[in-house]
């Protein structure tokens, strides 16, 4: 069912046994679990179905620390969110991302990989993904010219990645959510308010307003807040009638450790003669790849952070813009990424043998609490304060990144492949700075992060606020480490380890 909550009465009172706030991988995730229960579930977005600048403008915010994205430009404010404009890249967290390890500070999850295995076997079929195989053998068993190095796998393996067509949410599991019978989607109802018990141990009620005017107040027995890593920590921030430093923020966590992939070119692969080396060759349309990656040994031998390489024929790569310098305050709007990917894709399915690759970075950012979300005295036009980022690195992020490209080098010198050699800003050991083309996968990850210490996290390992009953974050926002693959995958099965668990709980209150 869909309600357009610019067109009914103002000050409507709207309940439900469910409450999902935000409809993008996570809310929808989160609503497809719950169809055909005997749940009234209600599904809040803020926007409509299609782009609107007026919404768009709503997450506007200021940045500082390491140079980034226009926020407004990173996320997108309708329903489907912004699986409007990701490129389908799928990949599952090693082992060792959920485990604390001495040398990365505030590492740890309060679960282990293989928890999430059979959630990640559920996710594949809400992405379009092929079979739940993400070892290199599967694949090449399959296709034998997926030909890749001869490395030596206990040092640097093929981590496999599988790609999404890619799925767009909105469009995909539109016509399922609007005629559920218990699934009320109620668009433009942009939530600006969290109103919890006398004592803020449960949530009562969210607030509900729209650019036509309208103020709704919707009531659940339970609540999930899905709306992305930024906006899940703005609207806890900006929820403090009751709480001054805002909800679920008694320890002052919420919106630290904010994290992203430090997407960057890094090094250069010669060949001693050409090959078209196709496991690790991407376009659009291709349904699986490898990244070289680092084994765990080796990680905690070096003590660095999880990353990966994937390689792109030279020649192509030195004729590209770095993201960094493309993505504008407009690129959402005219989905200049999704252009430009499939730009790239073609430009390299023409190509074949090749001598040189670029080898390109997708290396986990460190857990750092002045990494972190706040609010900024400015607010926008429904009366909610902007949000501030400030994106900050640490030396540890260099020297991983540094230490694996070495790593690799030794690899493939070994192997008689060829050689690596390492772009200047590597090269220098003592140099922690940063150069300007350093970017970013638009990977937001952390501000409400998953702990079973209150006084090291925000949500519990059930997603559940620590000290409110009833209150829920979906997303990657619950992200206690980033790991190197990118977040959608993870993020989905999260979600629907999270829907499970409140399927069980709802049972007790409703």
């Amino acid at each position: 069912m869909h309600i357009d909550a610019r067109n009914i009465d103002n000050n409507s009172l709207i309940e439900g046994d469910i409450c999902i706030v935000g409809s993008g991988a996570a809310g929808i995730s989160m609503a497809i679990e719950l169809l055909n229960t005997p749940y009234k579930v209600i599904l809040l977005e803020g926007g409509g179905f299609e782009y609107d600048s007026q919404m768009q403008d709503l997450y506007k915010g200021k940045t500082t620390g390491q140079r980034y994205f226009p926020l407004e430009s990173a996320r997108l404010h309708y329903f489907g969110g912004t699986t409007g404009h990701w490129a389908g890249f799928c990949s599952t967290f090693d082992p060792i991302d959920f485990k604390e390890r001495d040398w990365v500070p505030h590492s740890g999850w309060p679960i282990k990989r293989e928890d999430l295995d059979p959630y990640y076997s559920r996710a594949q079929k809400n992405l379009d993904l092929g079979p739940y195989e993400y070892s290199a053998k599967y694949w090449q068993d399959k296709d034998p010219e997926l030909k890749g190095l001869s490395l030596d796998e206990n040092v640097v393996f093929n981590k496999m990645w599988q790609f999404s067509t890619p799925t767009r949410f909105g469009t995909k599991y539109r016509d399922a959510i609007v005629k559920a019978p218990n699934i009320h989607l109620y668009t433009y109802a942009n939530v600006t308010d969290i109103t919890a018990n006398q004592n803020v141990s449960a949530i009562k009620e969210v607030t509900v307003k729209n650019f036509a005017g309208k103020q709704h107040t919707v009531r659940a027995k339970q609540f999930i807040i899905a709306c992305c890593s930024i906006q899940n920590a703005r609207l806890l921030l900006a929820s403090n009638k009751q709480a001054p430093k805002g909800l679920g923020n008694q320890n002052d966590n919420v919106g630290r450790y904010f994290m992203e992939h430090l997407e960057i070119k890094s090094a250069e692969m010669w060949l001693t003669k050409p090959d078209v080396l196709k496991l690790y060759q991407w376009d659009w349309g291709v349904k699986h790849r490898a990244e070289l990656a680092i084994s765990e040994d080796i990680q905690r031998k070096h003590r660095i952070l999880n990353g990966t390489a994937s390689l792109m024929p030279l020649e192509v790569a030195k004729n590209q813009t770095p993201m960094i310098d493309l993505w504008s305050a407009d690129t959402a709007k005219t989905n200049a990424f999704m252009k430009e990917g499939e730009r790239r894709g073609k430009t390299q399915k023409e190509l074949k043998s090749h001598k040189a690759f670029e080898l390109f970075t997708r290396v986990e950012q460190a857990p750092n609490p002045n990494s972190r979300v706040t609010l900024d005295a400015q607010k926008d036009a429904l009366g909610v304060q902007r949000a501030n980022l400030h994106w900050e690195l640490t030396p540890l992020e260099k020297h991983s990144l540094r230490k694996i490209y070495q790593i690799i080098g030794e690899q493939i010198g070994i192997s008689a492949a060829g050689r690596v050699r390492l772009m200047e800003y590597l090269q220098d050991e003592n140099d922690n700075t940063w150069p300007e083309f350093t970017g970013g996968g638009w990977h937001h990850m952390g501000t409400t992060r998953m702990a079973d210490d209150p006084k090291k996290g925000v949500v519990d390992a059930n997603c559940k606020v620590h000290g409110i009953a009833n209150l829920y974050m979906a997303g990657a926002s619950c992200y206690a480490t980033a790991a190197a693959p990118n977040p959608t995958l993870t993020l989905v099965a999260l979600t629907i380890r999270l829907a499970d668990h409140i399927k069980q709980k709802v049972k007790t209150t409703v």
